[in-house]
């Protein structure tokens, strides 16, 4: 669709989508990851309403940066409740620039489960959009859960305000239901599925390569030390059980693969456990440290298996066709391999370290049937994204009439 300027001039619309809880620095490759993606989906569905986008960024920032090339990225203020409620904020006032919003809370951090305060910024920053008056849409991600019954009616509330909630699973979308929280709602699948990559060439007759994703977080406890996610596994056991078989095995190599890596942040920081693990199992591999998401799921597909507990380094492998086992310490994990028809998995936090290890064992032995699964569950990923930037498509032609008439108001006071 084209609009026509002041001058008589015919172009396209230029929209300004605000994308928040995204980041193209965090040190969470999983973040980027859903950020990289995001915008890959967006620029497609630009191109099909016939608009071109500038992007403004809100969210956390890291230590990396991985900008796509040739896209328009600013990055927005921090979000502040304090500046907010004194009504002197930057991030609102950015708000206000936006033609709409797009909310991917970093995949799963709309819930209260990591804590009061990291669930109020995810609030408060979802209630700035809609006090000015923006479509905000929640991405695909994990919804909840919300144990706390304040936070649960406040969450549910502002859900129902929004244009579209999109749930990324099965498991997401009955709890929406629960909520209430229906009308406005539809499930797709996690938006890292159209993350692009470059599968490397392997030689033939080369050993067989099995990723390992070590998660510092798991390995350490969690950010409380004392299990914080209530495992019934010993994680660090875990690892072990798998080095010490994997390794003895003739003409394999084993790679340690970090996908979260602050630098300070070493109870998160998946380097920390891999550099322990090595000690102990030397004939293993560090893999490289990834300058961006893309470049991490490059590596990871060239693997003939995987395991991990960091869900976009498995979700890197599964769709990009490679055989994979996640180790499950929430209900994400649950609720994205379920929609996906998968069912291979190690739940952390139902099985013992026995039978984990037994069930990520014997995928490895069976990884021609999981790649099948594999291949069914992409085909099914690529359908429910179809259906996301159809959405997005739509929307965007909604909001170009409102975006023209805002650049010919600006174009205008230039003029005078």
């Amino acid at each position: 669709m084209k609009n026509t300027t002041s001058a008589g001039l015919r172009q396209p619309a230029t929209l300004t989508v605000g994308l928040l809880w995204h980041s193209i620095s965090s040190d969470n490759l999983g973040v980027g990851a859903l950020t990289e993606s995001q915008i890959a989906i967006c620029e497609k569905a630009a191109q099909r309403a016939g608009v071109s986008v500038n992007y403004i960024l809100f969210g956390t920032s890291g230590g990396s940066s991985y900008a796509p090339a040739g896209v328009r990225i600013e990055q927005g203020p921090r979000v502040s409740i304090k500046r907010m409620l004194t009504g002197n904020s930057d991030y609102l006032r950015e708000v206000e620039r936006c033609d709409l919003v797009l909310d991917i809370g970093e995949g799963d951090s709309f819930a209260d489960i990591y804590g009061t305060k990291r669930y109020l910024f995810l609030l408060a920053s979802k209630l700035g959009v809609l006090a000015k008056n923006k479509p905000l849409v929640l991405s695909p991600q994990t919804i909840g859960p919300f144990d706390k019954p304040l936070q649960r009616w406040a969450a549910s509330a502002v859900m129902r305000k929004a244009e579209c909630v999109f749930a990324r699973d099965e498991m997401s979308s009955a709890y929406l239901e629960k909520l209430g929280v229906r009308g406005n709602v539809r499930e797709v699948i996690d938006v890292a599925f159209r993350l692009p990559f470059t599968k490397p060439v392997r030689e033939a007759g080369g050993k067989t390569k099995i990723g390992i994703n070590v998660s510092g977080l798991l390995f350490a406890g969690g950010y409380t030390g004392n299990n914080q996610f209530g495992l019934t596994i010993d994680y660090a056991e875990y690892m072990r059980s798998l080095l010490r078989t994997w390794t003895a095995l003739p003409d394999t190599e084993v790679h340690l693969i970090a996908h979260v890596i602050p630098d300070n942040m070493p109870e998160e920081d998946d380097r920390v456990a891999i550099t322990q693990l090595l000690k102990e199992f030397p004939s293993a591999f560090k893999a490289p440290e990834f300058r961006s998401p893309a470049e991490a799921k490059s590596f990871i597909s060239g693997m003939d298996f995987m395991t991990g507990a960091r869900m976009h380094a498995c979700i890197a492998a599964f769709s990009s066709g490679v055989p994979v086992v996640p180790l499950a310490y929430s209900r994400k994990f649950n609720g994205l391999m379920a929609t996906l028809g998968y069912t291979w998995l190690a739940d952390g936090k139902a099985m013992t370290t026995a039978e984990a290890v037994a069930i990520t064992l014997k995928g490895f032995e069976q990884r021609e049937e999981l790649a099948a699964q594999v291949a069914r569950g992409n085909a099914r990923a690529a359908a429910r994204l179809d259906d996301y930037e159809d959405f997005l498509v739509d929307l965007f032609n909604q909001v170009q009439p409102a975006a023209r008439r805002s650049a010919v108001a600006a174009q205008s006071l230039q003029q005078a």
